[in-house]
């Protein structure tokens, strides 16, 4: 592995349901002088592809069930956002402390099911994508249609980790990029042969586009660049744990 390199995108305008997001990049790049590069991963904060996507719901036009409003109560939370919480969930994992921790219908175990009211506008509330590793596909063909390159993307979002405080973001969808990079069978310089590491390279992209995008710099996009990668379309979803060897289950 030689030099990686990260390079925010600024000057993305804001997003609204329908923007062109390949567009918005390629023309981003050329206004700040950078040159996309052959292998770059092109990494996309979720809420520029949940709003493109127009996953940006009213909360007046949102029905609270009987159940969100219970909850809502117990948990000090706005009764319409709960229902949303719910809707975009198949359970509720754990609950206390004001926090609620769901499995989402796309099988992320996050908070709140991944739904979210900062950077869309008041009284707004933005969803997850439907399918963020579609998503991804999806602007990966665009980008590399319109480039000539050949590139990755990876949709990020920020999560909380069990057994430790504060959040990272982490991959929810990613193309043209093996989200995993298995060592098992792989010999270490003592002989010992590794048997589980495998690391999350696609989490491992999240994390460090995230130093340049941050929360409140509304920078949105970030190149990566220098990644030793391999070329694959198992998405995100290849990082979800299988249920059978969830020992938290």
């Amino acid at each position: 592995m030689g030099k990686v390199e990260v390079f925010p995108l600024e000057g993305i305008p804001e997003v609204r349901k329908g923007s062109d997001l390949a567009g918005l990049v390629l023309d981003g790049a050329r206004r700040s002088g950078l040159r996309l590069a052959e292998g770059d991963v092109v990494v996309f904060k979720q809420k520029v592809v949940s709003k493109a996507e127009g996953r940006v719901v009213r909360l007046e036009e949102v029905r609270p069930s009987v159940r969100a409003k219970r909850l809502a109560r117990a948990e000090g939370k706005d009764p319409r956002l709960m229902e949303l919480i719910l809707q975009e969930s198949v359970r509720v994992v754990r609950r206390g402390h004001g926090v609620v921790i769901t499995e989402t219908r796309q099988g992320f175990v996050c908070a709140n099911s991944g739904v979210d009211q900062s950077n869309v506008g008041r009284g707004l509330a933005c969803l997850l994508p439907e399918d963020s590793d579609m998503s991804a596909q999806r602007l990966r063909k665009a980008l590399e249609s319109r480039s000539g390159l050949r590139l990755a993307v990876v949709v990020t979002d920020t999560f909380g980790r069990p057994w430790r405080n504060g959040q990272t973001d982490v991959a929810i969808g990613c193309s043209g990029i093996d989200p995993l990079v298995s060592y098992r069978g792989k010999a270490d310089r003592f002989g010992y042969a590794l048997r589980v590491t495998e690391p999350a390279v696609a989490d491992e992209i999240a994390g460090a586009a995230e130093l340049v995008m941050g929360k409140l710099e509304r920078i949105p996009v970030a190149i990566v660049r220098g990644v030793r990668y391999s070329r694959g379309e198992a998405g995100a979803k290849a990082l979800k744990m299988d249920p059978a060897k969830d020992l938290f289950r």
